[in-house]
């Protein structure tokens, strides 16, 4: 419901006070029920129960069901129902959420149930509330790892509303133009709500030609991070900043580069976890009537896809029996054996760790689903930004060559960090630290498995990934890779990184099928830190070879 003069203001919710809570929500109860008597009483006697999408009605109602589903705070829950059973006693229909809890992927009964959360989880969701105004399905799925989601949180916070070189309106339609490149329209809804919450114009949200141009010029920097952040030189920096009245900042600039490169990625996390819409955006809740098998078909054309995402496997398609299924993780566990025991006993040169790091480079980018077909960006979508037909592509097709970019001389730690650090104050440090927390976080388990070094794994998934992207460590024997990631780990990997909009429910089960589901989601911020991490190299090092 728009904030017009007498109407519902939302953000009292957000305080940690109680009495502050219950005095916003009386204030929005009295709003709600008085929008939607008037509703009613203009309504034919023969229209009862009276669709709510009059006069921004539904949405309000929508924002209350999501508060009674999903906000930390006990009294906000309980008094949005009772506003939702107030508006339902006058005869208006109220919606109900659509899908099965936070992720398409991960059965709601095995994610952390609101109101059932430990006092850390509680902590950390009612800092989130705070923070964003929602406690949104992200957090719910990332709180799997509470420490890495502490992290992820705080950097978060830090890029879209501290002190900063952009105003706040730039930072979330960057978000915006981020999100769409992959077409994640999740990521897009979540923005645009706070685009205008913060008072940007809705004539940008028309298409990327009505911004400012400053902001158009981003686009083709967005679209190389996004898909082929080998390209980027110091010559698409200096377009930047060197453009008369419309130029860039070195300050802007690397702020404008962490937010896209943010977004990318946590795209990449948002369909490689299956997060379903946000209960009070489209595709999240129905105002139709629960049909007798609880399912409508009308309901599709809402975004929900009940059926299809439940039963997406058809079956014995991926069935595997769990005797097999054990022997798949007794097996990396003893390749992982294998391979330490050779560490210990030989070291090959380094003419052939280059060679097998080539091979590993070249054979990633035969590494593709059976599933893999082109997607057209919808509509919606598409317009905030420009060359929908711009995608990923691999380093050597069509006879192009890129350079093996070497960490030995342009790192994070040594170049980048200190770069970001000196332009946005503090934000390199924030990165620096959720790169290490997803790098380093173990629980020493492995399925049903426990006291396992896992370091192993997690680096041949974190070096893998650069792999696909051509950055190599010198010190790293890539022949590892081949023997810990199987060809469906890799499939997933290679497509929740480069072309995040195609995964599906089938890859997520088809790897690591005896392993737990926060095991996955584990995975998944690994996946979501080296692309970040792989873009930021990329662009760091053309900023850096500009101001030298």
């Amino acid at each position: 419901m728009e904030e017009r003069e007498g109407e519902v203001r939302w953000d009292g919710l957000c305080s940690r006070d109680a009495a502050a809570r219950a005095a916003a929500l009386d204030t929005i109860g009295q709003a709600v029920l008085r929008r939607a008597e008037s509703v009613a009483s203009g309504a034919a006697a023969d229209e009862l129960p009276v669709p709510a999408a009059r006069d921004g009605l539904g949405e309000a109602l929508a924002r209350l069901l999501m508060l009674s589903k999903r906000c930390p705070f006990p009294d906000v829950r309980e008094k949005s129902e009772a506003i939702l059973s107030g508006v339902q006693e006058l005869g208006i229909r109220i919606p109900r959420p659509l899908g099965h809890g936070p992720s398409r992927f991960i059965p709601e009964k095995e994610t952390i149930q609101v109101g059932k959360e430990d006092a850390t989880m509680h902590t950390l969701f009612a800092e989130s509330f705070a923070t964003l105004g929602r406690l949104d399905n992200v957090t719910l799925v990332m709180v799997f790892h509470p420490q890495y989601l502490e992290s992820f949180l705080k950097t978060q916070h830090y890029l879209l509303q501290m002190d900063g070189p952009l105003p706040l309106h730039y930072r979330h339609y960057i978000g915006i133009m981020a999100a769409a490149r992959h077409q994640c329209s999740y990521l897009v809804n979540l923005h645009v709500n706070d685009f205008l919450h913060v008072g940007g114009d809705p004539k940008w949200l028309n298409g990327l030609e009505n911004a400012p141009q400053k902001l158009q010029n981003l686009g083709e920097l967005n679209k190389m991070l996004a898909h082929r952040p080998w390209l980027i030189t110091k010559e698409h920096i200096e377009q930047l900043l060197k453009t008369e009245e419309n130029s860039w900042s070195l300050a802007e600039l690397i702020h404008a580069v962490v937010l896209l490169t943010h977004y990318h990625s946590l795209a990449s996390f948002t369909f490689g976890c299956g997060i379903s819409p946000e209960i009070d955006c489209e595709g999240g809740h129905t105002f139709r009537p629960p049909s007798v098998s609880n399912y409508c078909i009308c309901d599709i054309t809402n975004g929900y896809h009940g059926v299809d995402e439940i039963h997406a496997s058809p079956a014995g398609s991926i069935s595997v029996s769990s005797t097999e299924s054990v022997c798949e993780v007794e097996a990396l566990m003893e390749k992982m054996k294998q391979l330490q025991e050779c560490r210990d006993e030989e070291e090959a040169s380094q003419e052939e760790m280059a060679t097998r790091f080539e091979r590993e480079k070249r054979e990633s980018m035969f590494v593709c689903s059976s599933e893999d077909e082109e997607s057209a960006a919808t509509r919606d979508v598409s317009r905030h930004f420009e060359d929908t037909s711009y995608g990923y592509k691999d380093f050597s097709r069509h006879g192009m060559h890129v350079p093996t970019f070497r960490v030995q001389d342009y790192s994070w730690e040594d170049h980048g960090y200190s770069l970001v650090n000196r332009l946005y104050p503090d934000v390199g440090q924030l990165l620096d630290e959720k790169f290490h927390i997803a790098y380093n976080l173990t629980y020493n388990t492995m399925a049903m498995h426990k006291d396992v070094d896992t370091s192993m794994l997690r680096r041949a998934i974190w070096n893998y990934i650069h792999c696909m992207f051509g950055i190599r460590y010198d010190d790293y024997d890539y022949g590892e890779i081949n023997q810990l990631l199987d060809r469906s780990f890799k499939v997933y990997i290679k497509t929740v990184v480069c072309t995040p909009e195609k995964t599906t429910k089938r890859m997520y089960d088809s790897f690591w099928r005896q392993f737990e589901h926060s095991e996955k989601v584990h995975v998944n911020l690994l996946l979501v830190e080296a692309r970040m991490q792989a873009e930021l190299l990329y662009a760091l090092r053309a900023i850096t070879r500009y101001m030298t």
